[in-house]
């Protein structure tokens, strides 16, 4: 049987009966979802795909990342000087170097079942969670996190202080997805399945998500959900249907994306320095 068919199994099992599912969990159920962890680790699983030019959530993927949960027990471990409770332990990184990928010390957290490829870098304090996807020559930069089931994508600048979210529940919703390179300014939110298309570079405390529209002036078009390659994104406010009250000076404004053509300037602006690679 293959892994997936597997994974399909154990959750139709445990979600067709009404008791505790880490109770019915036997040590072959144990023993598979271990194997689903290293397939996650080796990135030979993802919670997402692109098929057809469009982004599909793997849901049988996102049912294994819900049974590592559901049907473990929690356990005491020890990191460094800290013991700390969870369902999981932390990812093996002895390997990251032998790929020439780094996390600094003291707070880069990798959680099983995270991939992490070959020639990243990731600055304390960050944090990777189960089933995201970190992709080869990314930059975490410092106090990032990276949600559960997020696909960031090859050759990705995550500036300082940014939040990809993941988006685990429900199985079916495709999880936040950066394609390959790129660059995220400081401070800037990507949420609830929004995805970055390849190439584009978007200013500091962004904040993209389906719910706030983004004016790509490049096509005329106003998007939701997305931002399209090689665009350059960044923050403005737009007018409110709210308007004039007696509770607000002057009109009411929301925030709103604006998407325009990336110059040669921008793309010179986010490069990355060759010293970061020796």
């Amino acid at each position: 049987m293959s892994l997936e068919s597997d994974i399909t199994g154990i959750w139709e099992r445990t979600q067709s009966v009404d008791a505790d599912p880490a109770e019915m969990a036997s040590t072959e159920d144990l023993s598979v979802l271990g194997e689903f962890l290293d397939a996650l680790e080796r990135g030979a699983v993802r919670a997402a795909e692109r098929r057809d030019g469009e982004w599909h959530a793997n849901t049988w993927v996102k049912r294994g990342v819900l049974l590592n949960f559901s049907l473990r027990q929690i356990s005491g471990y020890e990191h460094g000087s800290t013991t700390y409770n969870d369902v999981l332990p932390l990812a093996d990184t002895d390997e990251f170097g032998d790929r020439g990928s780094r996390n600094t010390p003291d707070g880069t957290v990798v959680r099983r079942g995270a991939h992490v490829g070959s020639d990243a870098i990731l600055m304390s304090p960050s944090f990777v969670n189960i089933g995201a996807s970190v992709g080869d020559g990314t930059l975490v930069d410092s106090c990032n996190t990276v949600g559960s089931c997020a696909q960031v994508g090859a050759n990705v600048k995550l500036g300082a202080n940014t939040l990809v979210g993941g988006v685990l529940e429900p199985v079916e919703d495709t999880p936040v997805v950066i394609e390959d390179d790129v660059s995220l300014g400081a401070g800037c939110r990507v949420t609830s399945g929004f995805v970055v298309g390849e190439g584009s570079v978007v200013g500091e405390n962004t904040l993209l998500t389906p719910r706030i529209p983004v004016y790509d002036l490049v096509a005329d078009d106003v998007l939701y959900g997305r931002l399209p390659p090689e665009r350059r994104a960044f923050a403005r406010y737009v007018e409110s249907s709210v308007g004039d009250t007696d509770l607000i000076e002057g009109a009411a404004y929301k925030p709103a994306v604006v998407a325009t053509d990336i110059t040669a300037e921008t793309l010179e602006a986010t490069e990355r320095e060759a010293a970061l690679r020796e």
